[in-house]
């Protein structure tokens, strides 16, 4: 039998934790690394090896993941001279799972082609719950044979796996994919108003709509979250406003016009100056209701 490939992970934060669990869950030998130590010594609960630099965690291991809240960190610990890059073994396979901008990405591949390692972008949805319970959506870019070799790694971390294609095109799908979330999750909350302003039983009327048309995976997940007004974070406001930003940007450089998309990035970044920014996107409901008169 094969033996499993050693794992270096960068970044443990509310998706990279679980994530780097369920591997080591099934037999992965897991190497972490991450700013905060608290992540660190809950790594090292769960059976990995803790690392005290990004050039330590990364120096033996076949496959490189990282998990990081955006562009700027991934690059901050791709390059340098205590990076990824630098420290890598020639072979070994990049796969990074933040979402950041498909022309990040398409860079990365090219540096770490220079340096002879192989890299993915392969940017996941799903959110906590989907990371700890291992059902993940992962959108990959990049050459087939990589994506083949990486397929046990993935289908150990979530349900739907699929190549998009080259380089950078896991990020594309990622910024559509956060597009439809928010729009769905703004959505959301303008009915969840408009019903409690009815005077209709909230529970009861999301029950029926969940199981007609209007229902999704993003009602699903979220509806306690509007009927408890729970809004601590899976996914924060202030990562789906840098998601918005990319979309957009990207939509631009295409010439794709995103008319509700636009307004809905408006919502989000209003939202985040009120200081909801660490709050779920589910508290988008708290953007309608302030808007609808409520004091929130």
């Amino acid at each position: 039998m094969t033996a499993l490939p050693k794992i270096a992970w960068i970044g443990l934060g509310i998706m990279g934790s679980p994530m780097s669990e369920n591997l080591i869950k099934a037999g992965y030998d897991v190497t972490g690394y991450t700013l905060e130590q608290e992540k660190l010594d809950r790594l090292a609960a769960a059976g990995g090896t803790v690392a005290d630099s990004v050039a330590e965690a990364v120096r033996h291991a076949d496959v490189i993941i990282t998990m990081v809240p955006a562009s700027p960190q991934v690059e901050a610990v791709a390059y340098g001279p205590d990076s990824i890059l630098e420290n890598a073994r020639p072979g070994a396979l990049l796969i990074d799972m933040s979402s950041i901008t498909p022309q990040t990405s398409i860079d990365l591949a090219a540096a770490g082609r220079e340096k002879g390692i192989r890299v993915l972008d392969a940017p996941v949805s799903g959110g906590e719950a989907g990371a700890i319970e291992a059902v993940l959506s992962i959108m990959v870019g990049g050459d087939q044979a990589d994506f083949e070799y990486a397929g046990p790694i993935f289908e150990t971390l979530g349900r739907t796996v699929v190549r998009c294609g080259p380089h950078g095109s896991g990020q594309t799908v990622k910024a559509a994919n956060q597009l439809i979330v928010a729009v769905n999750i703004q959505a959301c909350a303008e009915a969840v108003v408009f019903l409690e302003k009815s005077g209709v039983d909230l529970r009861a009327a999301l029950d029926v709509l969940g199981g007609g048309l209007a229902g999704s995976t993003v009602l699903t997940r979220k509806k306690d979250n509007f009927l408890h007004r729970d809004f601590k974070p899976g996914f924060r406001i202030d990562l789906h406003h840098k998601d918005m930003g990319i979309v957009t940007d990207a939509a631009r450089t295409v010439g794709a016009a995103l008319p509700v998309g636009t307004v809905v990035a408006q919502l989000v970044a209003s939202l985040r100056a009120q200081g909801d920014g660490g709050l779920d996107h589910s508290a988008l409901l708290r953007g309608v209701e302030r808007l609808s008169g409520a004091q929130v």
